[in-house]
């Protein structure tokens, strides 16, 4: 852990409910997945907030994490270093955050670079891991490693008609109505009728109790 001098009144106030949101069996859950998700010799950390910030610090583990979740030759992260320097850890571990936002972990989920590197908020660093495992299950692309059961199965959106669609599909079936009569005014009105109601039952208005044209 870094050296910071002791924290006294408020901050270490803060810092000890920060501290109690450490969750010490996510912890344990969360080192197998990455030893096995690696897939390297890589040796087992003692039991241990602190251990754990150690082990993950440089942001090399993190790193060969998240381009374990990508098929060969088309990870995110090209080279990575086991710079003892810090700003180059610093800088892996800016990587791996990025890398992880792009594979779908939402902004809210992120930590920051200090809650690692500084051992800020230990808590955050597990929320993010969490939501990466959750998101490789959910995915189902063939790249995850270990226990299903480990993480949370998110639920799939639902593949939704898209708006556009919505609107050619409530136009096309307009056209059949309108084909059927004579007289040019009635025509124009039912084509102006048509437009509004696509355009409204796309916005998901008609799934509020609206008249739906495909009931």
């Amino acid at each position: 852990m870094a050296n910071r001098g002791p924290s006294y009144g408020l901050s270490r106030e803060v810092q000890e409910k920060i501290e109690q949101k450490y969750d010490p069996e996510l912890e344990s859950r969360l080192v197998n997945w990455i030893i096995v998700q690696c897939g390297e010799q890589i040796e087992h950390p003692p039991p241990g907030r602190q251990h754990f910030q150690t082990w993950l610090m440089d942001g090399t583990l993190l790193c060969k994490l998240i381009n374990s979740l990508y098929p060969k030759g088309n990870e995110p992260i090209a080279k990575i270093s086991e710079s003892k320097m810090a700003f180059k850890q610093m800088e892996q571990i800016s990587q791996f955050l990025k890398a992880a936002e792009i594979y779908g972990v939402r902004t809210t989920d992120i930590f920051q670079t200090v809650d690692l590197w500084e051992g800020k908020d230990m808590a955050a660093v597990q929320r993010t891991l969490m939501a990466l495992g959750s998101l490789a299950v959910t995915k189902d692309d063939g790249c995850y490693k270990g226990d299903p059961s480990w993480f949370h199965r998110l639920p799939r959106r639902p593949e939704n008609v898209i708006p556009s669609q919505k609107v050619e599909r409530t136009q096309a079936n307009s056209g059949q109505v309108i084909s059927m009569v004579d007289s040019e005014e009635q025509k124009d009105l039912l084509v102006r009728a048509a437009v509004c109601l696509a355009h409204y039952s796309a916005s998901g208005n008609d799934k509020k109790g609206g008249y739906n044209p495909s009931d």
